[in-house]
């Protein structure tokens, strides 16, 4: 590891009989440390469990041969649309009802009933398809979070669309 080096040195006299002091060389030798540093590198790598990244996959419909994506007309009572405010306030109808509120005090509550709502609405039409819109103002965890709830709740069939003026208009009163 390290090594001292004592071996003698003859050096001359120097400055009227005083004796120059023996120069000790120490070295020291990095190879162990080195084989420390790789054994832990080596260690860390292995067992670390190597996670993939979790991804939600989304379907397009399809597009025609100009490449523009073909409108799918859905019945009004077919449609369940969820609006998102900026301040988390969420709203819900089917068609051309009133849009109403989803109950709850704080951001988990709200999130827990949206998900039984939608539960119950998709059991009781499997046709239903769920329109996601969300103010642009809004943060993306609310995004996140109102599709986690849907994916939790086993809904696969919905879309996100900008919220429009008349959107933000219906919903402001209430």
């Amino acid at each position: 590891m390290a090594d001292v080096d004592l071996s003698q040195s003859k050096g001359k006299q120097k400055h009227g009989g005083k004796k120059k002091r023996k120069r000790i060389n120490v070295r020291v030798d990095m190879t162990p440390m080195v084989d420390v540093a790789f054994l832990l590198l080596t260690f860390f790598m292995l067992t670390t469990s190597m996670s993939k990244p979790q991804t939600m996959e989304i379907n397009l419909p399809p597009a025609d041969s100009e490449g523009k994506v073909n409108d799918v007309q859905v019945a009004a009572s077919n449609l369940l649309t969820v609006r998102v405010r900026e301040d988390f306030k969420i709203f819900w109808n089917i068609g051309e009802e009133k849009p109403a509120a989803v109950d709850g005090s704080d951001r988990r509550t709200k999130l827990v009933n949206l998900g039984k709502l939608l539960k119950d609405r998709s059991s009781s039409n499997p046709k239903l398809i769920t329109l996601i819109k969300i103010d642009d103002k809004a943060k993306y965890i609310d995004m996140v979070d109102v599709m986690d709830e849907m994916n939790i709740n086993g809904i696969t069939r919905f879309s996100i669309a900008p919220m429009a003026e008349k959107d933000k208009q219906e919903i402001a009163t209430l």
